[in-house]
C-alpha cells in the first residue's frame, strides 16, 4: 500500500475520532507511507465541531494527514533523505473541468438505495482519480464505488472501515 495515496472520507474521520479499532489500526499503519493521508477541506468541515473531545481527537489525527492547499497543514509528502518531493495533485487545486466531472458523477452515479448525491463524496473520488494510484478509506464503500464507476480511474481502490 505504500505506493498508493491514502484518502480519508468523512466516515473514516468519524471512525478515527470515535477510536474505532479498524480505523485506528489502518491510520497507524499509514504513518510511514511517503504520501500523508489526504483529508479534503470539505471532508474536515463535515466532521469538525467545537466539542473539546472531538477537536482533541481530530487534531491528533490531522498531524499525520495533509489537507491540500491549507496553509497550516502538514505537507503532502514526507521528508526523505534526498529532500521533500512534491505532490502535483495536492499542489494544484481543482479546475473547471474537475468541478464538471464532479457534477457529472453526481448526475450519473448509480447510488445505493435511499442514498442521495453527495458532492463531498464525489470530490473524494475525483481526488483519488487525480492522484492516479490511491486508496479511499470509507464507511460508505457503495457510495464511493458509484462515483468511481462514473469517473473510471485506472488504479483506485476502496477499503471499508
Amino acid at each position: 500500500m505504500s505506493s498508493r495515496v491514502p484518502i480519508y472520507d468523512t466516515g473514516m474521520l468519524i471512525a478515527l475520532a470515535d477510536r474505532k479499532a479498524k480505523a485506528v489500526a489502518l491510520h497507524e499503519g499509514l504513518r510511514t507511507v511517503p504520501h500523508r493521508a489526504l483529508v479534503l477541506g470539505p471532508v474536515l468541515a463535515q466532521v469538525w465541531r467545537p466539542q473539546p473531545a472531538l477537536v482533541h481527537a481530530l487534531s491528533g489525527v490531522l498531524k499525520d494527514c495533509t489537507v491540500p492547499q491549507a496553509r497550516t497543514s502538514e505537507p503532502p509528502m514526507r521528508e526523505t533523505k534526498a529532500g521533500r518531493p512534491e505532490c502535483l495533485a495536492c499542489a494544484t487545486g481543482p479546475d473547471l473541468a474537475d468541478w464538471r466531472r464532479i457534477g457529472t458523477a453526481l448526475g450519473r452515479a448509480a447510488l445505493p438505495t435511499k442514498k442521495r448525491p453527495d458532492a463531498v463524496d464525489a470530490w473524494v473520488a475525483l481526488a483519488a482519480a487525480r492522484h492516479g494510484s490511491a486508496v479511499i478509506f470509507t464507511t460508505d464503500p457503495g457510495d464511493i464505488h458509484a462515483y468511481l464507476t462514473v469517473l473510471a480511474p485506472t488504479d483506485v481502490h476502496v477499503v471499508a472501515v
